[in-house]
């Protein structure tokens, strides 16, 4: 029997587990086994596999039963956390998504939780900007005092921005602005004529503010590197949320999983839901995790040198929170007391709209998975307003079918006729993590696989309304100043989370007393645990936060596997 234990343990025992499959979740996958470590990778959800696995990927409108709209009993069923009003949310994505009346929590106040539960979580559903931060980013919390100050600065980073740009194929101009740093670009999207416009008139008449083309991960052109990921180019058909069969958008499912799966190091176990980590009080470190088989409901232990937590920021609070022992009794390496605390993310609340009355001789040429960009330009170099931090902006525009009319003079409308060039501005405003933005655990009610449910409370400050004001103000200033008429304020009430870009809870810092990692992502109570996924932040800044997981994921590898050469860890 003894021996059969120890077979048993042993065929459980690997040199790093990766909790999570999303775009921190894939990397942490990929690096780990390039440096030749056989790796578990954990998905509480269904695999899902590139190509075979998309079932909407390719069905035209009138293909889908209800022509793109869900029907409302099911729609209901995304209630709680407005997933159901999300752009995301369609027909063909539904499937994609988490349903809240599956995967209850609590909201002590509105939290828009949307979820992906399945091999490449969200990655399959992001909306792809890919943006560096700046000095300006990681040095905002030491200049301001809210959060703590970031242990690491842009120098840190910036080798990594560019290793993880390489491989997954960032489109982009190099456009010199000190707020959003340069990277490794494919060939860049073009603007339309009315955003050359705007841009231009903008240059002119306020120097210090930018329009420039998005960054996106959208293959403009196919390097040898994407080749041999199996990647094709971006046909631009602007269905990236149904999953892409040419591999046109970086995703887990399309780059990096099968590029670990190409080592032969590389063990996914899908329908696996971590329970928690498991730590040793007499090694004093983890020594795997627990999982819950979602199919069967069976309890099973796994264990590893390295755990890299990955299962997006929430869920990665939740499993440190219901990771107790002797030792840590509010939940792993929680020495500090900030588990769960100073909880960030965007400020989408404003919109605003605008018409321009020339250019009728043009239009655009097709679908474009991108849009031009604003990079934030307010309270960079000195404190110039009545809020903290800032914003940056993300634009579209378009010319529409003219559907004015009724009868033969609608269908000659319809036929030949094109509305008036239209843009559109969305702000993405950085929320202050504070102390009374928090998550924890309920200590009644849990879920249907038994572990506790998560309670958000997490709320709009002052700050976050003044911001969104301010947005209105410049953007109005500047769609006047470049011509544009009947310009439109829209306040779009997304909630916190709305944005899907929530962070923070096990956040990175100088002060152990103060934070939950160091510099490299190292819990710095349980040295061999990593968390590398949004949870670690401890700013939001202004920028699309995906690239930079990215990078501090394949970071923190790097530093994970030289300290176990040296059985530092």
């Amino acid at each position: 029997m003894a021996n059969f234990n120890l077979d048993s343990i042993k065929k459980r025992s690997f040199d790093a587990i990766v909790i999570g499959t999303g775009i921190s979740g894939g990397w942490a996958a990929k690096e780990l086994t390039e440096k030749g470590l056989k790796t578990l990778v954990l998905e509480r959800g269904r695999d899902v596999q590139h190509i075979v696995d998309y079932p909407t990927a390719n069905k035209m409108p009138w293909e889908l039963e209800h022509l793109g709209t869900v029907p409302s009993a099911i729609a209901a069923e995304y209630q709680k956390s407005r997933t159901n009003i999300h752009y995301i949310f369609s027909e063909a994505t539904t499937h994609f998504l988490v349903k809240d009346s599956e995967q209850e929590y609590i909201q002590d106040k509105p939290f828009g939780w949307i979820r992906g539960y399945q091999v490449g979580g969200r990655s399959l559903l992001w909306a792809r900007q890919t943006q560096r931060w700046s000095d300006f980013d990681f040095e905002g919390p030491a200049r301001d005092g809210y959060a703590v100050d970031w242990p690491i600065r842009y120098k840190d980073i910036a080798p990594w921005y560019s290793h993880v740009e390489k491989f997954a194929g960032i489109s982009g101009n190099r456009d010199g602005v000190a707020s959003l740093p340069d990277g490794e670009f494919l060939p860049p999207h073009e603007m339309s004529c009315v955003e050359k416009h705007f841009s231009q008139q903008v240059a002119q008449k306020f120097p210090d503010r930018h329009v420039i083309m998005g960054r996106c991960a959208n293959l403009t052109q196919v390097n040898e590197i994407h080749r041999q990921q199996g990647r094709g180019k971006c046909a631009n058909r602007t269905l990236c949320e149904r999953g892409c069969p040419l591999g046109g958008y970086f995703s887990t499912n399309s780059s990096t999983l099968p590029w670990a799966a190409k080592t032969g190091k590389m063990t996914l176990r899908p329908h696996s839901l971590v329970h928690s980590i498991i730590y040793d009080e007499k090694k004093q470190k983890a020594v795997g995790v627990r999982v819950i088989d979602t199919q069967t409901r069976e309890t099973l232990e796994y264990y590893a040198k390295i755990i890299f937590l990955n299962a997006s920021a929430m869920n990665s609070n939740l499993v440190l929170l219901n990771s107790t022992s002797t030792r840590f009794p509010n939940g792993l390496g929680n020495d500090s007391g900030v588990l769960g605390k100073f909880i960030g993310f965007h400020n989408y609340r404003g919109r605003i709209s605008a018409q321009y009355d020339g250019f009728l001789d043009s239009t655009t040429e097709g679908n474009r998975p991108n849009g031009a960009y604003v990079p934030r330009f307010r309270n960079v170099y000195k404190q110039e307003t009545d809020f903290l931090r800032g914003y940056a902006a993300q634009m579209g525009s378009s010319r529409d079918i003219l559907r004015d009319g009724l009868g033969v003079e609608l269908k000659d409308n319809l036929l030949k006729k094109l509305s008036p060039w239209t843009i559109n501005a969305g702000m993405v405003g950085e929320v202050i993590p504070r102390e009374t933005n928090f998550v924890r655990l309920d200590s009644e009610l849990k879920d249907k696989y038994g572990l506790p449910q998560m309670r958000f409370s997490v709320d709009f400050s002052d700050n976050e309304l003044k911001m969104v004001k301010d947005f209105y103000n410049t953007f109005e200033e500047m769609l006047d100043a470049a011509g544009f008429k009947n310009i439109q304020k829209i306040d779009t009430q997304r909630v916190p989370g709305h944005a899907n870009h929530e962070m923070g809870g096990a956040r990175m810092g100088k002060d152990p007393k103060a934070s939950m990692l160091n510099a490299y992502n190292q819990l710095h109570a349980c040295k061999n645990v990593f968390v590398t996924d949004g949870a670690c932040m401890t700013s939001t800044s202004t920028q699309n936060p995906s690239l930079t997981y990215m990078a501090l994921t394949a970071r923190a590898v790097d530093w994970a596997v030289k300290e176990l050469k040296k059985r530092n860890l």
